[in-house]
């Protein structure tokens, strides 16, 4: 199959074997699969990524010196089923599925995997256990968001919300952007956003941002204060630069709460005494759960989670290595998706 292979930490279109559904697996052919900020870091610190995955745990790593097939936010069809896999859908039934695989005795992470490609190739093989059927009308383009937005769904499960809890969003990316959408699902106001980008800040206000401002211009703080007085304050980090968490700690208001949404692949530092004497509480978040996943699919089916706004391009396999250096430039797209069947 035609892939985008991240290969000696470059992106090269490629050739490579076609995926063999294993025991319990079902071969899906990748209609769309949204390109994700994790996915840039990770070319760009792979090394990094594997040594923290180490460090900390992680069920899988990845060999460097192999090939990784990419991408985890999908929407793909039904081709075919791997011995005593449960058939429950159909050749041509659309699915989308949390980017996990069980072999081996371990979890695999599709689009982070030497065994198990992603969404910038051709197929995938997937746990039939966790694919989910795309509903009726819902867009194949919007269905593939519905991982991204999970994950802004759990962040905000995480902040644990109470209704007189003042929100703001630091970074409207990807990230920020869908956990926007997701206070917005809890009712959540006022929301306020801030970026640095005029186009994310207007992809903001129409994921339902109430106030959104230029750090550059406004602090976001006091624009959180303003429009939200006393009430205690709930910060998404949504960036992951290094120092943008020390600085975060030091303008938060006492007894204010973070939660860490955004990716920092590098070494950081933070003052603790700041926290301390604020009395902060730090939550950290990755990824969702599995009901998480699915009720964000039925949200954005229902309407109650717009993503149409996010799509701003798309791109066959040949245009993936583009669309990377394209994404570095936070004001010209959103979300890029790759359609690997698009010339």
């Amino acid at each position: 199959m035609r892939a985008a292979v991240m290969r000696n930490s470059q992106l090269i279109v490629d050739t490579v074997p076609d995926p063999e559904p294993r025991e319990g697996e079902v071969l899906v052919k990748t209609l769309a699969c949204g390109i994700c900020g994790s996915d840039l870091h990770a070319l760009k610190h792979a090394a990094k990524m594997v040594e923290i995955a180490r460090e900390s745990g992680a069920p899988f790593v990845l060999d460097l010196n192999r090939d990784v097939v990419m991408g985890h936010e999908f929407c793909a069809e039904v081709v075919d089923y791997g011995p005593n896999a449960s058939a429950t859908l159909p050749p041509g039934a659309r699915v989308v599925s949390m980017p996990l695989i069980f072999r081996n005795g371990r979890i695999e992470g599709v689009g982070y995997s030497n065994e198990a490609p992603g969404g910038y190739g051709e197929l995938m093989a997937l746990s039939a256990a966790l694919v989910l059927p795309v509903p009726n009308g819902l867009a194949t383009e919007h269905a593939a968001l519905t991982e991204p937005m999970a994950v802004g769904v759990h962040a905000v499960a995480k902040a644990r919300l109470d209704p007189q809890d003042a929100p703001l969003v630091i970074g409207c990316g990807p990230v920020g952007l869908a956990v926007i959408a997701a206070l917005k699902l809890k009712s959540a106001e006022p929301i306020v956003a801030a970026d640095f980008s005029p186009l994310r800040r207007a992809l903001a206000e129409r994921m339902g941002a109430h106030v959104v401002v230029n750090p550059a211009e406004r602090s976001a703080m006091h624009a959180l204060a303003e429009a939200s007085s006393t009430r205690p304050a709930v910060i998404f980090e949504c960036v992951g630069v290094p120092g943008l968490l020390h600085q975060i700690m030091r303008e938060a208001p006492v007894g204010a709460r973070l939660v860490v949404a955004g990716v920092c692949m590098e070494d950081d530092l933070i003052k603790p005494m700041l926290g301390i004497n604020k009395e902060l509480s730090v939550q950290f978040v990755l990824g969702y759960t599995a009901e998480e996943f699915a009720s964000t699919l039925q949200a954005i089916a229902e309407g109650r989670i717009d993503v149409a706004p996010l799509v701003t391009g798309r791109v066959g396999v040949d245009g993936v290595p583009g669309a990377f250096e394209t994404l570095a430039k936070p004001d010209a797209h959103a979300k890029i998706l790759v359609e690997p069947w698009r010339a």
